[in-house]
């Protein structure tokens, strides 16, 4: 008798619990959106948006699984009453073709100034970019934009065929990206997967990136990136820029960039400045970088002119100053014989450039035979002079010492921030539900069954 009572107790708080721990979260289709991958269900989407950053549903959103949402540019505007803003993708989103594209040809999907927007989920963000690609020269839009939305999250997505960069984050602060896949084909033009501009404490981990471009462009404006555990290729590489276009005064310091793969990629580690620019990029560290077949595994050029290199107008021209730089623990192979390439300005050289444990040898050689390097300009110290034609580099220096180098504070373990989110749904939501929201009726439902079972087994 005692054991039958304290049994109803525990099924009554069970009850109790379900009813609290409901979540109210929305659903587009809840707003119309149909989901067949044809039907445009953009106006489904932004009155979805308008519900739940006006403070209905707690703070999230749906995209259910099993479905694909055809969608024009939108733009998910705040400032929000809920925070966090939580938009589950877990369906595909599907971009219109450049035949049948209306309105704005700078972004598909924009958020912007949105506090704690949280972007999550396993679904995949199509941007169809193949109609785009062979109109390289007209304006072809990012993917998916974030401007000015701090303490941001974005997890887990696939993104495919961009027409132009993947993912651009601007005007953001305290921003964490982790375990995302982006997939673009090596022949697709500008394809970044993403760009990061005038922002700081952003943190991007543990992604697989591929396209047609740079894996990672960190621009003008940033500070304090800290990016790790990143597989790129085919593409460009990680670069810092391309800074100081048209003149422009640029600013990039404290970027950490380690324990990343190159495969089959043009560039490795490349910080790139246009001729006539001014401002600075520094205290850079690169570490623990494993290369495969990479044409250009090491790289700065302050020389860079829309993917050329052209030193005729570097006695004339100011540049962005490069300092601080720190490239260790590289190992693997190079496509091209140079491993190494320094190409810096006369006017403005590159000091306080650094190399440590650097081992590099070419792919073609059967030998082992290590890469070779050139460098122009260039003031700095390596360890060991491990790259033949770096004999610019002094092997020791008093400007810096190895004790505190930048790389030092580069490889203490950087700590996730976590989104702060409450739990989208429980095990009854998964179930069978495709996504969709179970009402009050189905968790009284499933507690008058508990019920039930306990009166037949008691």
């Amino acid at each position: 008798m005692w054991l039958k009572k304290k049994t109803w107790i525990l099924i009554f708080s069970v009850f109790i619990l379900q009813i609290f721990t409901y979540s109210k979260a929305l659903d587009v289709t809840q707003y119309g959106a149909v989901g067949d991958g044809v039907t445009d269900d953009s106006q489904a989407f932004l009155k979805a948006w308008e519900a739940v950053c006006g403070g209905t549903g707690d703070g999230q959103l749906i995209v259910p699984a099993g479905m694909a949402f055809m969608l024009q540019p939108l733009k998910f505007q705040g400032s929000c009453k809920s925070t966090p803003i939580v938009v589950q993708v877990l369906g595909n989103l599907v971009a219109s073709s450049r035949g049948k594209w209306k309105g704005d040809k700078d972004q598909w999907i924009l958020f912007s100034d949105i506090e704690e927007l949280v972007v999550e989920g396993n679904g995949e963000i199509n941007g169809q970019g193949s109609s785009w690609w062979e109109h390289k020269g007209s304006s072809r839009p990012t993917a998916l934009k974030f401007k000015s939305c701090n303490n941001l999250r974005l997890s887990g997505l696939t993104h495919v065929d961009s027409a132009m960069a993947h993912i651009h984050i601007n005007g953001c602060n305290d921003v964490t990206i982790s375990n995302l896949r982006i997939n673009a084909p090596e022949s697709s033009p500008n394809t970044d997967g993403i760009d990061i501009a005038v922002s700081s404490n952003v943190i991007i981990q543990d992604c697989v990136i591929a396209t047609g471009d740079d894996c990672i462009a960190i621009n003008s404006g940033t500070a304090n990136i800290r990016i790790s555990g990143i597989d790129c290729g085919p593409g460009h590489g990680i670069s810092i820029g391309s800074l100081g276009k048209d003149g422009e005064i640029a600013s990039v310091e404290d970027v950490c960039v380690q324990n990343c793969n190159f495969r089959g990629t043009m560039n490795g580690a490349r910080i790139k400045t246009w001729p006539g620019g001014s401002g600075y990029a520094r205290r850079i560290t690169f570490n623990g970088i494993t290369l495969d077949n990479v044409e250009n595994p090491i790289i700065i050029d302050q020389h860079y002119n829309n993917g050329d290199s052209d030193k005729s107008t570097d006695e004339k021209s100011s540049a962005v100053e490069v300092s601080k730089v720190v490239f260790s623990n590289f190992v693997g192979t190079s496509k091209s014989e140079y491993g190494v390439n320094f190409r810096c300005s006369a006017r403005v050289p590159c000091t306080e450039i650094f190399m440590k444990d650097v081992k590099i040898e070419t792919a073609s050689s059967e030998m082992g035979q290590v890469a070779q390097g050139q460098c122009l300009n260039v003031r700095g110290g390596v360890s060991t002079l491990a790259v033949p034609g770096l004999e610019c580099l002094a092997l020791s220096t008093d400007m810096l010492s190895w004790g505190s180098m930048p790389e030092q504070s580069c490889m203490l373990p950087q700590q996730a921030v976590q989104p702060n989110t409450r739990p989208l749904q429980d095990p009854l939501w998964i179930y069978g539900s495709r996504g969709k929201r179970l009402g009050v009726d189905n968790v009284v439902l499933t507690s008058l069954i508990s019920f039930g079972f306990i009166y037949v087994l008691g």
